[in-house]
């Protein structure tokens, strides 16, 4: 398609050229007029033809000049989208390595700061269990402390409709039930296979902040599309490994993971020469309750006790599914009557559970412990076993601690 603007310019500058030619004429053939008339007239055209195009030229020096000022501009604004486009891919690139959420982080930061500079950013993914997000990192951000640590997709907009969101703080502005005071936010969903995985937080401290969020909005789409599949990558790499790591009934390790941890523990106990207890649970008369009341209510009382279980041990305890319903808890640097004590205390809180289901709910707990109960590994499974066996042989219910290695075993607890 012809420029408009590029024919009118031929055509002007072929004016501009006959005008100099017949100046050119006439300067050279009026002093060979006989007529004085003529010489005259010739002159008055040469001089008009002259003064047509020194305007002309003076006209379309302006233009071109003009013309260069926008091409050039055009030119910068084609380099700028050529740079960021290359960056994007750089950064799609890069995201494919991302092992986990700490390298995708470190890819997103640099990026925001080089593609958006002056521009903060904040990137919320979601759980395991997909019932709120949690903050992943932070960049350049005006003001760390306005950053919630969770939301909750029903607060936001964004998330609601699966589109961008400006959070302006602007009179009749509406705005995200997390986020309903403070400066404005373009929020942005990350979606990949037909679902979201985050979200991303752009915000600036400049002047006039509504519209440069909204003129730095197509960038910042394109940065949260890269970024997506990134996420849903990594997530999906996190739930297989969970998968494999967890019984998925419960929650709780599997005993492939069991056997791995408690190696661990028994060989750093060795090295460092401190304590390591075991404690093995067995749900009382559980193929009576599931016989009862279903295996509904059984699966959800397993379940239960996985989480009193949990909600009591300590951060560097392992809690697993042996089998069935027999679950064991790793106690590292735990003696023997600390462990005693600890399964007292989960005890109590499983038979709590009774008044949950309106049925009877107990269980019975074997304790062995390195190297109080013995000294080898092998056999500290063995023996809270026997301690288990020995709960339920005297009537369920109970906590047994294995024997020293010159002591009888004992029942500790009985309720």
């Amino acid at each position: 398609m012809a420029d408009p603007y590029a024919a009118q310019m031929v055509w002007r500058l072929k004016a501009v050229m006959t005008a100099i030619t017949v100046t050119m004429v006439v300067h050279f053939l009026h002093p060979l007029l006989p007529n004085r008339d003529a010489s005259l007239i010739f002159r008055v055209v040469g001089f008009a033809s002259g003064v047509l195009a020194l305007v002309l030229l003076l006209i379309d020096s302006s233009r071109i000049a003009q013309a260069l000022r926008e091409r050039r501009n055009e030119a910068n604004r084609a380099h700028a989208e050529r740079k960021q486009i290359n960056h994007l891919f750089r950064m799609t690139e890069m995201l494919q390595s991302a092992s986990g959420y700490p390298d995708a982080n470190a890819v997103l930061g640099a990026t925001i700061g080089s593609l958006l500079e002056g521009f903060g950013a904040a990137l919320y993914v979601f759980n395991n269990s997909r019932d709120r997000l949690e903050l992943s990192g932070a960049w350049q951000w005006p003001g760390e402390d306005t950053l919630r640590p969770t939301l909750a997709p029903a607060q936001c907009w964004a998330l609601k409709r699966g589109k961008w969101h400006l959070n302006a703080d602007q009179r009749g502005a509406l705005r995200c039930d997390h986020h309903l005071t403070g400066p404005s936010l373009l929020e942005l969903p990350m979606a990949a296979h037909g679902e979201i995985q985050g979200l991303l937080l752009i915000a600036t401290a400049r002047a006039d902040t509504v519209a440069e969020l909204k003129r730095v909005q197509p960038l910042a789409a394109a940065i949260a599309d890269a970024m997506s599949l990134a996420v849903s990558n990594i997530a999906l790499r996190e739930k297989l490994r969970t998968q494999a790591l967890r019984d998925p009934l419960t929650g709780l390790y599997n005993r492939r993971y069991m056997e791995d941890a408690l190696s661990r523990y028994a060989n750093l106990a060795e090295r460092s020469g401190t304590h390591l207890s075991v404690v093995m649970i067995d749900l009382d008369h559980f193929k009576r309750l599931n016989d009862e009341f279903g295996h509904v209510v059984g699966d959800a009382v397993l379940r239960e006790a996985a989480a009193t279980l949990m909600g009591g041990l300590r951060t560097s305890d392992v809690a697993c599914r042996y089998g069935g319903e027999e679950l064991l808890v790793i106690l590292p640097e735990c003696g023997l009557s600390e462990a005693v004590a600890k399964a007292e205390i989960l005890r109590e809180r499983i038979e709590a559970l009774s008044a949950m289901h309106d049925a009877k709910i107990s269980a019975s707990f074997g304790v062995a412990s390195i190297p109080e109960s013995t000294r080898s590994v092998a056999d500290l499974l063995g023996m809270a076993d026997a301690a288990l066996y020995q709960a339920k042989e005297g009537g369920r219910n109970r906590v047994v601690a294995a024997p020293s290695r010159d002591t009888p075993i004992l029942p500790q607890a009985a309720a």
